[in-house]
């Protein structure tokens, strides 16, 4: 999943963090709460690892990648975004990817239902909005 990028808004994609780097992926970003098992620093070549802007310890086990939550976790979680000290690192983020490609890293085993796509979906709006 990628979106174009404009002139001032960088190209959004996400990659498993067990599928190895490309050369286009530009700004690597880790947006697991918690480290991929079995993956080295080196295996991943992050250039930042946005812990912080991972859901909640208590999201992440109440939504179990269950389906039937998905929505439910979707809402919870673009809550959790809206805090300030959120939209700041995701600004931060945006900044840091520049104008190129940034790539969400995320271990989930679903590439539809995981944080990564809600993190997507927000930095979109942001950037559709002028944020």
């Amino acid at each position: 999943m990628s979106t174009g990028g404009s002139a001032r808004n960088p190209v959004i994609q996400l990659q498993r963090a067990y599928d190895e780097p490309g050369e286009g992926d530009g700004y690597r970003v880790l947006v697991d709460r918690y480290w991929p098992r079995g993956r080295s620093k080196e295996a991943l070549q992050l250039d930042e690892w946005a812990r912080d802007l991972a859901p909640e310890p208590e999201l992440i086990r109440w939504f179990g990648h269950k389906e039937e939550r998905w929505d439910e976790f979707r809402r919870r979680y673009r809550e959790h975004l809206q805090a300030p000290q959120q939209v700041a690192h995701l600004s931060a983020l945006r900044k840091a990817a520049g104008q190129g490609v940034v790539t969400l890293i995320y271990g989930a085993r679903s590439a539809e239902m995981n944080q990564a796509v809600v993190l997507c979906e927000v930095l979109r709006e942001m950037a559709n909005s002028g944020k």
